[in-house]
């Protein structure tokens, strides 16, 4: 058993722990039914369920190594390539990868060589702010052209 104060008071019997508990006007609390006796500690069990699930919480955070689209377009300006690249330095800097992803319309599909160049000045444009690693080169698919990129 353990008090409130988190000093151990050794084991106990439950009628001794429930007693303690009622005196200091506390909650009996079950820690742990794994070990043989459980463990049971002193304190308010409103709070010790926050700290549960804040715990909780926590380790539902982003952990990173989502896969994340960054979609460019044939014409795009380079005011918007660069406001593009600064979203994919956040992904990558928070630990995502990223898809850059460049569909082709039309005649579009006939100037693949301007589209290819247009993903080439993203990445160096991106290089210069992020070391990145390329995890899929950039492949031509049926709708346009399409990589993975992340962190190195």
């Amino acid at each position: 058993m353990i008090d409130e104060t988190g000093k151990q008071l050794g084991v106990v019997s439950f009628e001794e722990a429930a007693r303690l508990a009622i005196e200091r006007k506390l909650d009996l609390i079950q820690v742990t039914e794994k070990l043989e006796p459980p463990v049971c500690k002193l304190g308010d069990y409103g709070k010790y369920l926050y700290q549960e699930e804040k715990k909780e919480k926590a380790t539902h955070k982003h952990k990173g190594g989502e896969l994340k689209g960054i979609r460019l377009t044939f014409n795009i300006s380079l005011h918007d390539l660069e406001t593009r690249v600064h979203q994919a330095e956040k992904f990558l800097k928070r630990g995502d990868r990223v898809r850059i992803e460049l569909p082709l319309r039309g005649r579009e599909k006939a100037l693949q060589d301007f589209a290819r160049e247009k993903v080439e000045k993203f990445l160096e444009i991106l290089e210069g702010l992020v070391p990145i690693k390329t995890e899929r080169e950039l492949k031509r698919e049926p709708r346009g052209f399409s990589m993975i990129i992340s962190k190195q």
